[in-house]
């Protein structure tokens, strides 16, 4: 009688750690398993053997599982019916199946999924030992079941239907613990548009022309030097002509150092010889591609033109570079209107706002595949241009129009769906 329970003690001891070991491993980081691997971490180069061979380790690990289980189970079946006779059958299924449901299965799972690498580390050697003695059995069984998924026309080396690597990165981004912190805020935010590079085309980001600083390259050279001083940018596109017919991009510091060995006499300064040439790109170029091209090129300046050769806007390395660390200012930068808390819960917003800079930081999820601006976005879903004064229901947004300049929306009053409802409360 001592020997059955020591052993069925022994058992559910070893049950635990068949069902430990298979919630760790399988629930373990793989990044971070790898990351250790590569610090030297032995440990962590066993967990990555095993996590490669998933198949043959959950295999050995319930085939494990499963022989100590109904060994535990036989013998308290046994002890049991010689105690109570026929009932003891009955008594054994619910005492076994409590504590195998206890002791077996929610505490090893419970405590290694919320310690998963410390546990998957420190049951890796013996988890390696365990499927090596099973591998003839499990390979085995394996067969099998490659053989019955065939039968049915299931497909069992499939990929992953819920999508790759990048979705999975995805979800792994919004599940940052600490939502509220706005570090993690922030951070998130960098992780996401370092995933939207290759999505998001450059015509969503640019300047536009209409806010473009550019300089008439026929223009005497003290009044194009004085334009330069009066400008906050160190690069400026030249033109003749026509602002479209951009000839040169001039550098002020190539323009200082010529003013500079002239010795201020300027009205023999050719202005044109100092500019570089302008490098145009369309206006589809995704980002992490314009990127890899400033690299390449060491440059940080293109001119963006649309399907007919026409002059968009420009944009900048700082331009893609703050799509991924957020807005990055200077004592040089130019103060821009741009969103105002309001203290009822709304934001009053200019209509040239992009909507990812104010999905970045609000957290919103306004679609920006339409419109690139909230003017643009109004007006694609409205269809129309809104009269001052209107409101509009958006995506669970509300949309208030303040003010327009000719056919341009200047400014919105944007509430989000949190501050209408707490509005309503209040009222209520």
């Amino acid at each position: 009688m001592i020997e059955y329970l020591v052993a069925i003690v022994f058992l559910l001891i070893l049950s635990a750690f068949f069902s430990g070991s298979e919630t760790a491993l399988t629930a373990v980081s793989r990044p971070l398993v790898h990351q250790l691997e590569q610090t030297g971490n032995a440990r962590a180069s066993v967990v990555s053997r095993l996590q490669a061979n998933k198949p043959g380790m959950i295999s050995a690990l319930l085939l494990g599982n499963n022989v100590v289980n109904i060994l535990a189970s036989a013998l308290a079946t046994r002890i049991l019916i010689g105690a109570f006779g026929e009932a003891g059958v009955a008594y054994a299924t619910l005492a076994m199946t409590f504590l195998i449901l206890l002791f077996g299965e929610i505490i090893p799972k419970s405590y290694a999924i919320r310690n998963a690498t410390a546990v998957a580390l420190a049951l890796a050697p013996v988890v390696r030992i365990v499927v090596a003695l099973f591998s003839p059995v499990t390979r085995t069984v394996l067969l099998m079941v490659r053989g019955i998924f065939r039968l049915f026309g299931a497909d069992i080396h499939g990929e992953n239907v819920m999508g790759g690597g990048d979705e999975e990165l995805r979800g792994a981004i919004e599940l940052h613990e600490d939502a509220d912190d706005a570090s993690v805020r922030h951070e998130r935010a960098m992780l996401r548009s370092v995933l939207d590079l290759t999505e998001v085309q450059v015509g969503e980001i640019m300047v536009h022309r209409r806010n473009v600083v550019t300089i008439d390259a026929d223009l005497p050279p003290a009044e194009i030097v004085a334009q330069v001083l009066a400008s906050p940018y160190t690069r400026l596109p030249l033109w003749r002509e026509s602002p479209d017919n951009v000839v040169g991009i001039l550098h002020s510091k190539a323009l200082f150092r010529a003013v500079q060995t002239v010795d201020g006499k300027l009205d023999g300064l050719d202005i044109l010889s100092l500019a570089g040439n302008p490098w145009f790109i369309p206006e589809y170029t995704p980002l992490l591609d314009q990127l890899l091209a400033f690299r390449e090129r060491r440059e940080h300046f293109s001119l963006v033109v649309d399907e007919y050769g026409s002059l968009m806007g420009i944009v900048t390395l700082e331009d893609i570079l703050e799509e991924i660390v957020g807005d990055i200012s200077d004592e040089h930068d130019l103060a821009v209107s741009g969103v105002r808390a309001q203290s009822d819960g709304s934001y009053i917003v200019a209509g040239d706002v992009t909507i990812r800079d104010l999905n970045r930081e609000f957290e919103w999820t306004l679609p920006d595949e339409e419109a690139a601006t909230v003017a643009g976005l109004v007006l694609h879903e409205t269809r129309r241009i809104p009269d001052v004064g209107q409101t509009f229901m958006f995506h669970n947004f509300r949309f208030d129009i303040l003010r327009r300049q000719r056919h341009q929306i200047t400014s919105v009053r944007i509430t989000p769906p949190q501050s209408r409802s707490e509005d309503w409360d209040e009222r209520h």
